[in-house]
């Protein structure tokens, strides 16, 4: 079963770590093109989703960028690959797309790398591993909170199927999901010209309405 684990006690730590990524200019690691590139480590592997909670005004896209570097340069001493991270520096939000072995395997790169230990972890399966968001185009992840044991991997599919046929008219790409069977979390990268063009493809094709929506910046 899917656990979450929170780390809010290493918050006030972070926020230290993240105003001296902010200030450096260098990486501090040295990332090769086959680190960057590589695969998923053999072995039993989990798809995670974390989340960093910041803050607004406490996080740069630069330095998230820099730290993500440290991680590429540190996972695989943990059997760990970092897939893609989006930040949202308005609100200060940073989210992380793993695969682990274990949810403290994960923690331990971002540990090890730079110090900035998610407040939350999420085990989760995802719709794709290939996605391409638009040069230009403004991206978002929304949140729907529907609750443990209120969703099946099958309802999520067949609302991302109802989301697909209705994007068009208002001018969104839904480019994946990532659903979290046991909270019952459901969290989707989509395009849009506004958030609420994303919000109202959703109202249109189900009306599962997200609690929230993060515009942010994607990186590898």
């Amino acid at each position: 079963m899917a656990k979450e684990h929170r780390h809010a006690g290493e918050r006030g730590t972070n926020l230290v770590r993240i105003a001296t990524l902010i200030a450096s200019t260098t990486v501090g690691a040295n990332v090769t093109a086959a680190e960057v590139a590589a695969p998923p480590p053999s072995g039993k592997q989990r798809l995670y989703l974390d989340v960093h909670e910041l803050g607004p005004g406490k996080v740069n896209a630069g330095a998230v960028a820099d730290a993500h570097r440290k991680d590429l340069a540190t996972q695989a001493r943990h059997g760990v690959h970092y897939r893609a991270y989006w930040v949202d520096e308005k609100k200060g939000r940073i989210y992380c797309l793993v695969d682990a072995p274990s949810a403290d395997a994960a923690m331990a790169v971002h540990r090890e790398a730079h110090g900035l230990v998610a407040n939350k972890v999420q085990e989760v399966t995802g719709h794709s591993d290939q996605w391409a968001p638009a040069p230009g185009m403004k991206l978002y992840l929304d949140h729907h909170a529907l609750g443990p044991g209120k969703v099946t991997a099958k309802d999520v599919a067949a609302a991302h199927r109802k989301d697909l046929a209705v994007q068009a008219k208002h001018k969104a790409r839904f480019l994946n999901y990532w659903f979290d069977e046991a909270t019952g979390t459901v969290t989707c990268l989509v395009e849009a010209p506004t958030a609420e063009d994303a919000v109202a493809a959703h109202k249109e094709a189900h009306g599962l309405v997200p609690e929230t929506i993060d515009e942010v910046v994607e990186g590898r």
